[in-house]
């Protein structure tokens, strides 16, 4: 979703919620000024490092990752893609440029999976919601999903339509194009060098805002769940001794979710009405992949049977971190 979009459905909430609960804005307010203190500390040194990866050239170096032997490329993809912070549709361009540029179809699929569940700024916020324990798995979970993707994808590799996996059509050829401009050479010290203080500012800048656009009403939605909702309220549907409840997490709740962020502080609220954790996880890393607004970015993009490929890898994919993350917690 887009930054205006996401304001304007700010703006809008609070507009809904001041007339038809009135009485309530006011200690909703609280909760979401003390929730976004309490994530602080976490989330700003995310912020920080994430800009930082930008500014100092390292993120133009992930193509190196993916060339080589097919395995190695594999792991190394799926490796950097947990913790690179880029989202599923900030990641297109650099993926239609690897495309176009013949990096095979598997170790990109397996960044492409991988990198929208989590990253610097992402795993400290999931650490400041939902636990240590929780982003740790959830980091894993990104981790495994991108080997399965590229693994299962490597079978493919001699079809006709995994070779040549792009559309053609002017979206992939602008993001093809945008895709190869010249890389920053690596350099820490981004301090240094003026060009390089912009890009590590710019990115503080956007990322903060568009936490603070999604935290903000996330929280508010934690607050009018736990007002309205009984404990255990959601336990028939979604809880431990429900057999549906991680396929149902995932065919139902990862289609509309929004942002990674923003899905946090809902999904803590929906565990402490009886989500199981398994289905939470489930939840997080379907959404990141398979969300309505991820797939309809990308379908311009790929051709249609590896665009079915990918969801169907995101799917199962998801089914197997929710049930193993389900059996350890």
């Amino acid at each position: 979703m887009t930054r205006p979009a996401l304001l304007l459905g700010l703006l809008v909430l609070i507009a809904v919620g001041a007339v038809i609960w009135p009485g309530e804005m006011w200690p909703m307010a609280r909760f979401v000024i003390f929730g976004l203190v309490s994530v602080a500390p976490l989330v700003v040194p995310g912020i920080v490092l994430a800009a930082w990866i930008m500014a100092s050239g390292a993120d133009a170096h992930i193509a190196r990752v993916l060339e080589g032997r097919a395995a190695h490329a594999i792991i190394g993809a799926a490796a950097v893609g947990a913790i690179t912070p880029v989202c599923g549709v900030t990641v297109l361009p650099l993926m239609a440029g690897l495309l176009a540029a013949g990096i095979p179809l598997a170790p990109v699929m397996a960044f492409w999976l991988s990198s929208p569940i989590t990253g610097p700024a992402m795993l400290a916020a999931t650490a400041a919601t939902l636990g240590f324990g929780f982003a740790a798995g959830k980091t894993v979970a990104a981790f495994g999903l991108g080997i399965w993707g590229g693994a299962v994808t490597s079978i493919f590799a001699k079809q006709g339509w995994a070779t040549a996996s792009l559309r053609h059509n002017g979206i992939v050829g602008t993001l093809s194009k945008g895709s190869c401009r010249a890389p920053l050479s690596f350099d820490a010290r981004v301090w240094n060098d003026t060009g390089r203080r912009a890009i590590f500012r710019q990115n503080v800048l956007s990322t903060a805002r568009l936490i603070l656009m999604c935290l903000i009403p996330a929280f508010a939605a934690e607050y009018a769940l736990n007002t309205a909702l009984q404990p255990e309220a959601l336990s028939a549907y979604v809880g431990d001794d429900v057999r549906w409840a991680i396929p149902f997490a995932v065919f139902v709740g990862a289609p509309a979710y929004l942002d990674g962020y923003a899905a946090l502080p809902l999904t803590r609220g929906l565990m402490d009405h009886g989500m199981s954790p398994g289905a939470a996880m489930a939840f997080l890393v379907s959404g990141g992949v398979v969300s309505i607004w991820g797939a309809m970015a990308i379908f311009p993009v790929l051709r249609l049977k590896p665009f079915l490929l990918y969801l169907a890898l995101a799917v199962s994919g998801s089914l197997i971190a929710g049930y193993i993350f389900d059996w350890i917690a």
